[in-house]
Order: structure tokens, then sequence, then C-alpha cells
């Protein structure tokens, strides 16, 4: 059975572990202060050559095959921010996949549409047929972008007219962050945090983090925490005290005497 994922990260690493001593200092120190906003503007997006191939889709979306185009990639890659950019380049109104049963299809198919995570339907008989109807209520006039984490042929879907109909559509595949990437959203979170941190930690965590853009917000809101927390700067030595037994972060704890 298809398991879909939630985009929140807050399990993926362990609690920074804070010695019983200072545990009373911290609570006065810290505070769950609101992050800034999430932003997915043209401006905010990182070009690479992991998605240069996205972008260029977007950017032609008014040449799109039957007014519809299909973003697959896995979790963390990007696919929300870049669906967010051409969103507010055609005036699209952005859904969730699950809600569209629960969705007046005819008002939605007025103008263009972002679905997301449409994988995450497969086996949903309602689901799926507002899906299919979606599609050909809105693509006679208007354009259609649909996420998903893997290419239709392995959702399990079981309306056999939405599987020919999405497959059909033009696919254009998002890969995982590469490297220059990670590199340039760590730096920006950082800097979002009013944090100034050295190309080591960043050339560190990005060999050893996983590929994800989820990731990077995880691991920088975690490390701003625990700074905070117990005034230190952020460093590698306490990214080492911060996540002591994450595979992710092996070899970390020989820094922690840096």
């Amino acid at each position: 059975m298809k398991v879909c994922f939630i985009k929140v990260l807050s399990g993926m690493f362990p609690k920074p572990t804070i010695p019983i001593e200072r545990q009373h200092m911290t609570h006065q120190l810290a505070f769950d202060l609101p992050g800034a906003p999430t932003r997915h503007s043209r401006a905010d997006f990182f070009t690479s050559p992991a998605n240069l191939q996205a972008l260029a889709a977007i950017d032609a979306w008014q040449a799109w095959p039957g007014r519809k185009m299909l973003l697959v990639g896995p979790q963390g890659a990007g696919k929300t921010h870049i669906a967010r950019i051409w969103a507010e380049m055609a005036g699209a109104t952005v859904i969730e996949a699950t809600a569209l049963a629960a969705t007046d299809l005819d008002s939605l198919a007025r103008a263009p549409v972002v679905v997301e995570d449409a994988e995450c339907i497969a086996g949903n008989g309602d689901a799926e047929a507002a899906l299919f109807h979606l599609h050909n209520l809105a693509t006679p006039a208007h354009h259609l972008l649909i996420t998903a984490a893997t290419p239709p042929r392995d959702w399990g879907l079981a309306l056999p007219d939405l599987q020919s109909r999405l497959q059909a559509a033009p696919l254009t595949t998002l890969p995982p962050p590469d490297d220059a990437l990670l590199s340039a959203v760590l730096i920006k979170l950082f800097a979002d945090h009013q944090i100034i941190v050295s190309p080591r930690l960043i050339s560190y965590l990005v060999n050893r983090m996983d590929r994800s853009i989820l990731a990077a917000q995880d691991i920088v809101a975690r490390l701003d925490a625990a700074a905070l927390a117990l005034g230190r700067p952020v460093s590698r030595a306490l990214a080492a005290n911060l996540f002591p037994h994450d595979p992710v972060f092996d070899g970390l704890n020989s820094l922690a005497n840096e």
C-alpha cells in the first residue's frame, strides 16, 4: 500500500541532549519563537544543474502539450518551490491531491491548477475520480501542473482512464539537490537566522546530510535552537554535540574538541 510522507522532519534527528546542570538556564534563555515564513518566490530559488531542466519546463508552460505537465521528484527535491513559482506566473490555484474529492471542481477548473502529491490518491476511488474529472474540465482551456514523487505508472492507480491520461502527459524529472544547491540553501537558511557560518561547516554538513531541502531546514533550525540555548556559536563542534548518534552525521564526534 502506498505510504505518503508528511512534509515534516521533526523526528528525523535526535533531540539535543543538554546537561542537567544547564537545563534550568536553558529554559530561561531559549524561547520557541516563530521562524521566518517559507518563501517560494523566484527570487528565493537557487538554480543548479539539478533543477535547470525543471525550471526550463515551467518557464515554457504555455507550450506544454495538452496544457499539462507532471513534475516528478523525491521528497525534499524542491517540487513545491518550483510549483509555486509556476503558480505565481500562471495565476494558478494550488491544491493537495487528497483534497480534490471535497472540492468544487467546476470552480477550480476555471483557472490554471497545481495538484500536489498526486501519488497519495492511489487506491482512493473518490480522489482518483476527482483528479480525472479535474483533468477533463481544466485542460481544454487551462493548464494543469501535477507534482508527485514517482511517475504515474508506479502509483498503483485503480482508475484506468486516469492512468492513461497521466501517462500520456509530458513529464519533467527533478532529481535530489546536488552539493551546489544544498550549499546555497544552507547558507541562505543560516543567513535567515542571522547566523554567520564558516565554509568548512557548510562543506562538512553537505557531505553528510540527506539530499533534501527539508533536511537542510531541519538541521539549521536545530543548530540555531541549540546555539541559543547553550550560548554558543554555531560550529562543527556544536553539530557534533547536537547529533552524536545520528548515522547521517557519523564522525562528527571526533570534532567535538576542535
